[in-house]
């Protein structure tokens, strides 16, 4: 299964994701962000490639349609409803994202964080 993640710029959130959940049950993972700035600008391509599409907040979700509408039929896109309040593999961040992920993929670990 192929997995995308969505934040705004693509450094903290959605790329933590990227990082924890890729290679986990053989999923496909990547990361993309909705704004001019973002490390990895999300495309046309991602959406086409992508098999489920989290995002981290309802705001990425309407980016999305404004940009990819059509591209989008078909597709499940989940937000997570994770704010921008976190950095770089931030432990809290971690178990956030694997409990709300859990929900919808299996995960067969618990999450690893600086305080194991």
């Amino acid at each position: 299964m192929k997995l995308l993640f969505i934040c705004s710029r693509n450094k903290w959130r959605s790329l933590t994701a990227e990082k924890i959940f890729h290679g986990v049950n053989d999923y496909d993972v990547r990361s993309a962000g909705t704004e001019e700035n973002a490390r990895i600008k999300v495309t046309s391509g991602h959406i086409g490639w992508a098999d489920l599409i989290f995002v981290m907040e309802k705001k990425h979700i309407r980016r999305l349609n404004a940009k990819f509408g059509p591209m989008l039929a078909g597709k499940k896109v989940i937000c997570l409803d994770i704010p921008d309040d976190y950095k770089y593999m931030d432990d809290e961040l971690i178990e956030i994202l694997y409990s709300r992920v859990s929900e919808y993929i299996e995960l067969p670990f618990e999450p690893v964080t600086g305080d194991t």
